[in-house]
């Protein structure tokens, strides 16, 4: 039995059992992009890390549904844009396909990807509950914040408990009541783009647009709320306050899990702080799955600092397992099962599933990903010492099965061994059979003899009558041990 599924809580500060809101059904939303710059390797360390434990909660029986939204409208881009003289729009499809082509070759694939700019309406909307609810006002200007006293839960999430700790954006700050509300509807600028709204021309503020999409796609209750520690506050410590006020559901979220920065040097890699690593660039040098590898070495909640030397080993790491993968689909063509498996068969057989069990078990616990990397190499290294040179019909098809199932996870692999089933085998015995009726209608006795000589080394039975053949397989028998 495999154990069951923990994961730390950033809001209980708990390492936690998943317990879905939904039985079979785990729904998950994570802070994606804000399209106006290149989509870096800090950003993509979150994006696999959630993309692996997505699948390995779907190999466990779940079914994931994971949305990450898109931010195309917000300060940053207005910005850019201005800056260059180019419009907003061409900012964000500039970037929004760069991104996209990230996730691609970082061999990430998002369920659901909602944009800002296509849910205005029931950001508006979202606000007017605010409001009416008394939990937030317009300003003079047209822009409506968030009033964060009526909201006594706030900074749990963050840990900043005291209001001196509260800081938020500086924009109006005369119009606020408190220094720590938060913006939901910003009042139209000159020259900046715009949506009409019940209290005038604005656009969303950073934070709202979150908790909006997030329920759009979700439902009122959700179980996972993700991103990286940089967003615990401001930006997850507001959506958690307006969106239980808005909603009325406590917890909102069941579990907030958020992964570390990537670092370099002594600061984490920024877009504020110019030291970013487009990730087109380490994908040009060292491919997306070495990347991908290298992201899952480190535990998700901790910091990671990126260099070229620890990328030097991720890869070399991957091209042994790429090789592991090669000679198990060699072996497994080339394997023959015998009659009776030997004690030291056995023990082998017994490490590999030990492998195994052990890569689960660092998954269910907080996601360890080191671990479940250390299972791997374990597993690779009884390949090459005891499978290479014994390769057992039992061991083999052992081995191509737990490498698939540690792939259809890690998503690592160039290729992945291939298995064929019983059914898939009688096609191609078929096609045999009848190249041989046809070689023996030209009288080429000598190679239909081969044929049926090699498909009888593979349990299949040929019975001539005349011009007709005729067939049988014989399964390959259980191992009598």
């Amino acid at each position: 039995m495999l154990p069951e599924l923990k994961i730390y809580n950033t809001l209980t500060k708990t390492v936690e059992k998943i317990q879905p809101v939904e039985p079979g059904l785990l729904k998950m939303y994570v802070c994606g992009p804000t399209v106006y710059d290149s989509t870096h390797v800090g950003h993509g360390r979150a994006y696999v890390m959630y993309d692996v434990f997505k699948r390995y909660l779907n190999s466990r029986g779940y079914h994931v549904i994971h949305v990450m939204n898109i931010t195309d409208i917000d300060d940053k881009i207005i910005n850019r844009a201005r800056d260059e003289n180019r419009d907003w729009m061409e900012i964000v499809e500039t970037y929004t396909k760069e991104y996209l082509e990230a996730l691609n070759s970082l061999n990430v694939q998002i369920d659901h990807h909602p944009r800002v700019t296509q849910h205005i309406s029931e950001i508006i909307e979202f606000i007017q509950r605010l409001i009416e609810k008394g939990h937030a006002y317009v300003t003079p200007s047209g822009s409506v914040y968030f009033d964060v006293n009526t909201y006594e839960d706030y900074g749990r999430l963050s840990g900043r408990l005291v209001k001196e700790a509260w800081s938020q954006e500086p924009d109006f700050l005369s119009e606020k009541k408190n220094p720590y509300d938060f913006a939901l509807w910003k009042a139209a600028k000159p020259g900046e783009p715009f949506w009409e709204s019940p209290w005038g021309r604005g656009r969303p503020g950073w934070h709202i647009e979150c908790s909006v999409m997030s329920t759009r796609y979700l439902g009122e209750r959700f179980d996972i709320h993700g991103g990286g520690t940089d967003l615990i506050f401001p930006h997850h410590e507001n959506e958690r306050a307006q969106s239980e006020s808005a909603l009325g559901s406590r917890p909102w979220v069941s579990i907030w899990m958020h992964v570390g920065m990537v670092m370099v040097g002594a600061d984490k890699m920024s877009k504020s702080l110019k030291n970013i690593v487009p990730i087109k660039e380490v994908v040009k040098k060292w491919g997306g799955r070495t990347l991908r590898y290298w992201y899952l070495m480190s535990h998700y909640r901790k910091p990671v600092s990126f260099s070229e030397e620890s990328l030097e080993i991720a890869s070399e790491h991957l091209r042994r397992l790429n090789q592991v993968s090669s000679l198990l689909q060699k072996l497994w063509r080339e394997a023959v099962e015998p009659h009776r498996a030997s004690d030291e068969d056995l023990k082998i057989l017994r490490n590999l599933l030990k492998a195994h069990y052990s890569f689960h078990v660092a998954l269910s616990e907080d996601f360890n990903t080191p671990e479940a990397v250390a299972s791997l190499n374990e597993f690779t290294t009884i390949v090459f010492r005891d499978i290479q040179y014994n390769p057992k019909y039992i061991l083999v098809n052992t081995a191509v099965r737990i490498l698939r199932d540690f792939d259809n996870v890690f998503g690592v692999l160039e290729t992945a061994p291939e298995v064929l089933v019983e059914e898939d085998v009688d096609p191609y015995i078929k096609i045999l059979v009848d190249v041989r009726k046809e070689l023996r209608n030209r009288k080429m006795y000598d190679l239909a003899d081969m044929i049926r000589s090699e498909l009888g080394k593979l349990g299949v039975t040929l019975s001539d009558k005349g011009s007709e053949t005729t067939w049988i397989r014989v399964k390959k028998q259980a191992l009598n041990t």
